[in-house]
């Protein structure tokens, strides 16, 4: 009885085995048929919107942070991806093309690149930019060796951040040592014109809290405020300041343009209201840059010198008026 229950036993187990074989190789089958036909790849979405098929996931995660922002790769402070990709395996035909290029630009222009650099600033005015800290600590420390105007030297490192590739103007550092001492000479002149200026501004006179700033032509007084004289009718209501035609007419003081067009003798005359019942006019321009309405700051080019209206010749005749009375200009102005 033992003998024939393994025989069976036996028989069973080689009918099981014969089926399990004729399964896998069944199933072998099958899988060849399907990976002859089709092929297993990544399908890429963003935000829902599949953008096509690549290969091999790493490789391409790996060439997007190779190329995101590779021209100022040293200057990358943070990358962001707003939405991030979607990778699903799957099964599709052997004919479906990948399209990783289109994929990693697509992706490039899902990212937020955030740019790091440092300005050299003297008098927090910005002369040089270099790419890290190091570079910026060892430029300074350096010019201050080597510049005999180092303790007039405010220099300060600024660290900067920007989104904007475009922005990051950064100079190496072996090029920056051979030209940063001009520019700093020129940025120490530039201060010095500037301060002057501020001096001479603060020199000048003012008129009911309104600083005339600028004098508005230079050159040789003709006819004196009060005068009488053949070709006027009345006593002269203002300065004539003689010099080339064409010359530039600047504002003696901000303002709103109140007139610029033609007025009988007055020829081309341009009027500015600065404020506190101060007014300028500024007569026989040859032409008007400014029109009614405009506001213009102390110094603008308003117009230039002419010979236009009751004139002899090309000059500029300026008249103040406060509250609508003209006065002698040279109580302020040409002294």
């Amino acid at each position: 009885m033992k003998y024939i229950l393994n025989k069976k036993l036996k028989y069973y187990t080689k009918e099981i085995l014969k089926y399990f074989n004729i399964t896998i190789i069944a199933f072998g089958l099958i899988i060849a048929i399907i990976l002859i036909k089709y092929k297993p790849i990544y399908k890429v979405s963003i935000s829902g919107k599949d953008i096509g098929y690549i290969q091999n996931k790493q490789a391409l995660e790996e060439q997007i942070k190779f190329n995101v922002g590779a021209e100022k790769q040293e200057n990358i402070d943070n990358i962001t991806i707003k939405q991030e990709p979607e990778y699903k395996l799957k099964l599709v035909s052997r004919k479906q093309e990948t399209n990783e290029e289109e994929i990693s630009k697509a992706i490039k222009e899902n990212v937020e690149i955030t740019y790091k650099y440092y300005d050299i600033a003297l008098n927090n005015k910005t002369v040089e930019a270099v790419d890290t800290i190091q570079e910026a600590e060892e430029l300074v420390k350096e010019i201050k060796q080597s510049n005999d105007k180092s303790e007039e030297l405010d220099l300060s490192i600024i660290e900067k951040y920007t989104e904007n590739a475009e922005e990051v103007n950064t100079t190496k550092i072996e090029i920056a040592k051979t030209d940063i001492n001009e520019k700093i000479n020129q940025a120490i002149e530039q201060e010095k014109i500037e301060k002057e200026e501020q001096k001479r501004i603060e020199s000048m006179p003012e008129i009911n809290g309104i600083k005339l700033a600028y004098l508005p032509v230079t050159g040789t007084i003709t006819s004196r405020y009060g005068v009488s004289s053949s070709i006027r009718s009345s006593r002269h209501t203002g300065l004539d300041i003689a010099t080339e035609k064409g010359t530039p007419i600047q504002a003696v003081s901000g303002g709103t343009v109140t007139f610029a067009a033609s007025n009988g003798s007055y020829g081309k005359l341009v009027k500015i209201d600065h404020g506190n019942n101060i007014e300028t006019w500024y007569a026989h321009t040859n032409k008007i840059y400014v029109t009614e309405g405009q506001q213009v700051n102390a110094g603008d080019i308003i117009a230039e010198v002419g010979s236009t209206g009751n004139s002899t010749g090309p000059h500029l005749h300026l008249e103040i008026r406060i509250n609508g009375q003209h006065v002698n200009p040279q109580k302020y102005l040409y002294k």
